[in-house]
């Protein structure tokens, strides 16, 4: 394959940063991004172009921003939805404008940034369009509601966008990742309330000490991760020779988790088939 294009949002460390280092030592070019351009330094010193770009901006400013990318190179050819954080907190401790801010940025920033690059894709019918879901967008954990709910509608979104699209010669890639050892759960990225709220309050603790020694701690490491998610694109490595999928999960907790959610659905299909299935109108003239 030859030399593709990438912007990543998301870049100042973890998931971001890691496609930034994989990416330049395929030979492909990588316009890095951040809401905070001094956090890119060190990527720019690597190779890597850099931008300023921050998913919560109006549309009208994202698309001036992607103009800029595609400037750089003359073109992108894959697009890497990478910029997430995480909520913590119950939905009584949380406030609407802390799932709002949520929803900002792990899905409506999503949203705003591929809308912005999509004209550009479909002009050339061609390009890749990868989302970084979770294994958190097949169970909700409790405290992990507002996480829990932007994974979920990245969903069906993003699926949506895939069976829109791929007429038109793009492809979309949905990722689910498990847990891997990124900064996801640090200080610095993890937005957490503790709960004041005393029939919550055990729990809550529980989930704040549990996240606390996770943190460094998970078993996935994201540089395999990474490296499988540019085989999938670039369709070398693992998935030399093979179909694509649309959605794919990524670590052992997730395949685990979703196959038990997977399973416990079917056997609630087949022990409530004849209810679900009595809701039809009857034809009172037979």
């Amino acid at each position: 394959m030859s030399s593709l294009v990438w912007l990543i949002t998301g870049c100042s460390s973890g998931f971001g940063e890691q496609f930034v280092r994989s990416i330049l030592a395929r030979g492909d070019k990588i316009i890095a991004t951040s809401r905070k351009l001094e956090k890119l330094k060190h990527l720019e010193q690597a190779g890597a172009a850099v931008l300023q770009l921050d998913v919560t901006d109006s549309q009208e400013n994202l698309r001036n921003t992607i103009a800029k990318a595609i400037s750089i190179y003359g073109r992108v050819d894959v697009l890497v939805n990478n910029a997430a954080y995480i909520a913590i907190g119950t939905w009584e401790d949380l406030e609407y404008e802390d799932f709002l801010a949520q929803f900002e940025t792990n899905v409506f920033g999503t949203i705003k940034v591929t809308r912005a690059l999509l004209p550009h894709l479909r002009d050339r019918r061609t390009g890749t369009i990868v989302c970084i879901g979770s294994r958190s967008g097949w169970s909700g954990d409790p405290g992990v509601g507002a996480y829990s709910g932007t994974k979920f509608a990245l969903e069906g979104i993003v699926e949506s966008l895939w069976r829109e699209t791929t007429p038109l010669g793009i492809k979309t890639l949905l990722i689910e990742p498990g847990r891997f050892r990124t900064k996801l759960l640090s200080a610095e990225n993890l937005k957490a309330t503790v709960s004041a709220i005393p029939d919550y309050a055990d729990m809550s603790r529980t989930l704040m000490g549990h996240l606390a020694s996770e943190d460094q701690a998970q078993q996935g490491d994201p540089v395999k991760h990474v490296e499988i998610v540019l085989d999938l694109v670039r369709q070398e490595g693992v998935a030399c020779d093979k179909a694509i999928p649309f959605r794919l999960p990524l670590g052992v907790d997730s395949f685990d988790d979703i196959k038990a959610k997977c399973e416990e659905t079917l056997e609630l299909l087949k022990e409530w088939e004849a209810v679900i299935r009595s809701t039809n109108y009857e034809d009172k003239n037979q």
